[in-house]
């Protein structure tokens, strides 16, 4: 009879990421490079949401997506690096961004796989409190 060796039993526990403060809560997108503020803003207020978790998500255009995080620095600036995946309309997308704090700002950039890229600059949206974290990593 088959039996899983102790390789297979042990369990890896991913690190749980949690989000430097200066990042955490929406980030209102104020500009991209490829689209004017009545695109990016199709379906709603075009944004970047950080939860504590190093989770998030993200919405611009008809695009929207979760996003996992990494946190580092850059020319000695905090950075965000992110994968994400979620639809672009109707249709499944994923790709990967990163943006630093510039001050007050965020300034990055996103990928979507297999299609355009764009520069972008945000601002904290005042209108929100900062979020917390809502959902536990899987």
């Amino acid at each position: 009879m088959w039996a899983p060796t102790p390789a297979f039993e042990t369990v890896w526990d991913a690190p749980v990421m949690k989000t430097p403060t200066p990042f955490v809560g929406r980030w209102r997108i104020e500009s991209m490079e490829l689209w004017d503020r009545d695109a990016f803003d199709l379906l709603g207020p075009a944004h970047f949401t950080f939860e504590e978790d190093g989770l998030g998500t993200f919405r611009f255009i008809a695009v929207e997506g979760q996003i996992d995080c990494r946190f580092g620095s850059r020319d000695e600036k905090a950075l965000v690096e992110f994968s994400w995946g979620g639809h672009d309309e109707a249709d499944m997308a994923s790709g990967r961004g990163w943006a630093v704090l510039d001050g007050d700002v965020l300034k990055g950039r996103i990928y979507i796989h297999l299609g355009d890229d764009s520069a972008f600059t945000a601002a904290r949206d005042a209108t929100r409190p900062r979020v917390g974290s809502r959902r536990k990593r899987a």
